[in-house]
């Protein structure tokens, strides 16, 4: 289901049930207006051209978005330097490590400066290292941007070294919303050897 709901947040699936707002937008209805606001990084699937490089792709994403040049150049300057990704800008996609995929699509999904970003498992399958500049990426980029990150993982790191908040959905139903803390104090156990 976390795919699922990061779907229908995005606007790419209609809830069978329920309503979903967000932003002041009902995503699958007003998808136009509302994907200018919002960038979504799907773990499994890549937004970038597989047979192009990097730089490529992005190129194609300003046109779309209509970026103007100098938020642009910007953002790409910033978050290229951030990722570390100046060694395979020019590389095709296909020729890319999964890190270095996750990184491009990360930049490809903010580069026209959306108000919130979905993330659907952003560090799956990724090295220790690039976890890191990941995790770090995205810390980074709520607190000096005030970017409004939500993302599903399997992975308690990502949890606890990106998060300050903690939602925890069963059935559509909202069953925890807190800090970590908060739901290790609430449901943690300890262990006595």
């Amino acid at each position: 289901g976390k795919s699922t709901t990061i779907k229908m947040l995005s606007g790419i699936l209609c809830p069978d049930s329920g309503s979903i707002l967000v932003g002041g937008y009902v995503p699958y209805k007003q998808r136009k207006e509302y994907v200018k606001n919002i960038g979504v990084v799907f773990g499994q699937k890549s937004q970038l051209q597989w047979d192009l490089p990097v730089l490529d792709s992005y190129e194609l994403l300003k046109a779309i978005y209509a970026i103007p040049e100098t938020t642009y150049q910007k953002n790409l300057n910033r978050f290229v330097e951030m990722l570390e990704m100046g060694g395979f800008l020019n590389q095709p996609v296909r020729q890319l490590s999964l890190g270095q995929r996750m990184r491009a699509d990360i930049v490809a999904a903010l580069l026209h400066s959306p108000q919130i970003v979905f993330f659907d498992e952003p560090t799956i399958g990724v090295d220790v290292v690039g976890k890191e500049v990941i995790r770090k990426f995205i810390r980074e980029l709520n607190e000096e941007d005030g970017v409004t990150m939500i993302f599903t993982t399997h992975d308690m790191q990502d949890i606890e070294k990106t998060c300050n908040r903690l939602i925890i959905i069963d059935k559509g139903a909202k069953m925890y919303d807190g800090s970590l803390q908060g739901i290790r104090d609430r449901y943690g156990t300890t262990r006595q050897l």
